[in-house]
């Protein structure tokens, strides 16, 4: 199609991305003309000019796994948020060069702050599985909304604690546990981190940013203890209306 835009996503792999469809059912359903969307799986963040080189359509991309934060060299400027939490998911082309966003931030608070309102729990104290990109965003909302934030990942790092580290005790004391890593997610839907879930209550919010299955194992142990939970997908359809106003100049 003349002037069409060209949309995408960059990871590897991305046979568990929901955006093409998401982006399809959106442009059939709103009846939105001269756009598509596609994914670009890249194997290398070092094949990324090449592809911006054979699609000079493209208006913009979104970025996942594993590229959130070594995408950044490739861009020309970050707003203020992604300069903040070092992640981008959302990348804008323009005359000027790519500029970098992270709606990651945008979706994550709003779907939190909505399950911290239905579930009446005042949250002071928020504990965030894994260290990656979506880790980083997780940790700037945490803080903004006044929280205490704990990091745990495999290895002992400055102010990181690991997994063989958290005791029952210790997770009494966190509101908010937030799993940013992919255990769990389809098709590997026999894992979930290691976390005394016995030590679990009603005083818990689990919030698992994977949306694959809708309800994964770390999910399903919370609510056997009666911890309140919810899964990534409405933050992932809040992340994707954020960037697609980005490209569109609604924001």
């Amino acid at each position: 199609m003349a002037n069409e835009k060209l949309l995408g996503l960059i990871g590897y792999p991305l046979s568990h991305s929901f955006s093409k469809r998401y982006f399809g059912e959106k442009f059939e359903g709103e009846g939105i003309a001269g756009f598509r969307y596609e994914l670009f799986p890249l194997e290398d963040i070092a094949e990324l000019p090449r592809l911006i080189e054979a699609h000079p359509n493209l208006l913009g991309l979104n970025v996942t796994i594993p590229y959130k934060e070594v995408v950044i060299p490739y861009l020309t400027s970050l707003s203020d948020s992604a300069q903040a939490v070092g992640a981008v998911n959302t990348i804008l082309f323009t005359k000027a060069g790519l500029i970098g966003y992270n709606t990651d931030i945008y979706g994550f608070e709003m779907s939190l702050r909505k399950a911290l309102t239905r579930s009446g729990l005042s949250a002071n104290r928020a504990m965030v599985l894994g260290t990656g990109g979506a880790a980083k965003a997780s940790r700037y909302v945490l803080e903004k909304m006044g929280m205490q934030v704990q990091f745990i990942s495999r290895k002992r790092k400055d102010e990181t604690l690991t997994y063989e580290d958290i005791s029952a005790e210790l997770i009494k004391k966190y509101d908010v546990i937030v799993n940013t890593t992919p255990l769990g997610m389809s098709p590997n839907t026999s894992t979930c981190p290691n976390i005394p879930y016995e030590a679990l209550t009603n005083n818990h919010l689990l919030f698992d940013l994977v949306y694959n299955p809708e309800k994964t194992l770390f999910l399903q142990k919370g609510e056997e203890m009666g911890a309140h939970i919810l899964n990534g997908l409405e933050m992932l359809h809040l992340q994707a209306e954020k960037a697609w106003s980005i490209w569109t100049n609604l924001e």
